[in-house]
């Protein structure tokens, strides 16, 4: 694997990271701006500083029109931007890379958004000079929701890669990838049956949402409408999850929760026909279903690998501490100021605690009951070592004389002659063979080996006292001579 930080190929990667998805938001944008301005028959004056205040507004970064802050941005944008830097910077780190190519790619992922933001606030500080109503924003501010969007969106795509090295792996707990997965689940549990309660409750305020597109009578009013309704979904789903967790959302004095409703003033958009009117009925308690479904789904992806009580509750916790903190960035995301109409999002000091609850004590309990905990294996006790007995040492003996090893004898087959059959032996003819090969010569027997002598010490009593002479023996004494008869002793010589 190449891990070059400069080539073709990096650079290709690093200039994608750094401008792909902040240069297609700004196609889109232009494209929507130029549309909105040619269907209102309105000239091109200050077309490239409203392209640069949208760009900015996909970004979580306030817009000031006239003296009044639009903070309240949608949230359907921003997710689409992060989603497409996770995914570049996922698609330019290959499979081993190095750490050096890994922050190149972080810091471009930062670095290209951030030259666009300064770019994009000296467009907008240009323009206002011939709209006086176009307010620049703070470069600081400015700055931090750029920077905070691509950072995310850089952090998820990088961890997405760098978890699976098994260098990583092997430093981290086996249960955090069970736990990532298990909030991930929990987020997009709450999240679509939220978005199911308020797709029903548009449904049922049917009429209110017709009285909302019945405010214009121009097509192109009422496509705008629609797309402006789109883009604000997400922030009424984030809205509805509050209400569903025993949190509360708020538009201006209008607050909204599982217990209680009070009216106020909202802002026409046909989405917003979704927030309940008073008085409140008893179908909102429902909402508390959707909170113990989500819980539901955390306990159950925690429970598919069954571990001990300690590992599973830190499990079951991370992944309810990642949920709530998911969760209360994108409420924070979500709300901000909204002109005369006030403080618009959920309450931040219950919205995150009230689903790390839910979470932690529905998921508990569906983890102990669906069997996710396990007894820890017991060990078997390690026996203890056996003594050592000290060898006692050889002693040699005295040294045996071994017999030689006697050579081996070849015999070679020896042609005798063959004796013809007769009565008379003397009379008998040698018969030499014609053919040597007609006759089957049977080898001799090999001599057998010499026995192995024990290895034994021969103790032979002597007798001290014996006449040494006896005992010796010369040549002659064996060869009998004359006078003697059947080799017996001789006498002296005469």
């Amino acid at each position: 694997m190449d891990n070059r930080p400069v080539g073709t190929r990096q650079a290709r990667d690093l200039l994608r990271v750094a401008f792909g998805p902040s240069v297609i938001a700004l196609v889109v944008i232009a494209a929507v701006v130029l549309l909105q301005l040619l269907i209102a028959n309105s000239d091109m004056t200050g077309a490239f500083g409203a392209i640069a205040t949208m760009w900015l507004g996909v970004h979580q970064v306030p817009v000031s029109i006239g003296g009044r802050e639009l903070g309240v941005m949608p949230l359907l944008p921003v997710l689409a931007m992060a989603w497409g830097t996770a995914r570049t910077t996922a698609a330019a780190i290959r499979p081993g890379s190095s750490w050096f190519v890994v922050r190149w790619v972080v810091a471009s992922a930062v670095g290209g958004p951030v030259l666009i933001a300064a770019i994009a606030l000296a467009v907008i500080h240009d323009a206002s000079s011939v709209l006086t109503e176009l307010q620049t924003p703070g470069a600081l501010r400015a700055f931090g929701g750029v920077l905070a969007v691509h950072l995310i969106g850089a952090a998820v795509g990088v961890g997405s890669r760098v978890v699976r090295r098994p260098s990583m792996a092997a430093q981290l707990p086996g249960w955090l990838p069970d736990a990532v997965r298990a909030a991930a689940a929990g987020v997009l549990a709450l999240f679509g049956l939220s978005g199911v309660i308020a797709v029903g409750s548009m449904i049922v305020h049917w009429s209110t949402m017709h009285d909302l597109f019945a405010i214009t009578d121009s097509v192109f009013g009422q496509l705008s409408l629609t797309l402006l309704s789109v883009l604000y979904i997400p922030n009424v789903v984030i809205g509805t999850a509050a209400v569903a967790v025993g949190s509360s959302a708020h538009i201006g004095l209008a607050t909204f929760s599982s217990f209680t409703v009070l009216g106020g003033d909202v802002p026409a958009v046909p989405v917003l026909a979704a927030v309940p009117s008073p008085p409140l009925g008893p179908v909102w308690v429902a909402l508390l279903i959707v909170a113990a479904a989500s819980a539901v789904a955390v306990g159950q992806q925690c429970a598919r690998r069954p571990l001990p009580l300690p590992e599973a509750a830190a499990k079951l916790v991370v992944a309810s501490a990642l949920a709530a903190v998911v969760m209360a960035v994108l409420g924070y995301a979500g709300g901000g100021q909204l002109g005369n109409f006030g403080q618009v999002g959920v309450d931040q000091t219950t919205f995150g605690p009230a689903v790390f609850l839910w979470f932690v004590s529905i998921g508990g309990l569906t983890v102990a009951m669906t069997g996710g905990l396990a007894r820890r294996p017991k060990t078997a006790p390690t026996p203890a070592p056996a003594p050592v007995v000290a060898e006692e040492p050889l002693v040699e003996g005295p040294p045996i004389d071994e017999p030689p090893i006697a050579e081996p004898v070849v015999h070679e087959p020896i042609h005798e002659p063959v004796v013809a059959e007769s009565d008379d032996y003397i009379d008998a003819e040698i018969v030499e063979p014609d053919d040597p090969e007609e006759f089957e010569y049977v080898p001799a027997e090999p001599e057998p080996e010499p026995p192995v002598i024990a290895r034994s010490r021969i103790v032979r009593d002597l007798d001290l006292d014996d006449d040494p002479e006896e005992h010796f023996v010369t040549d002659h004494d064996d060869i009998p001579g004359p006078g003697t008869a059947n080799g017996e002793a001789r006498g002296p010589a005469d």
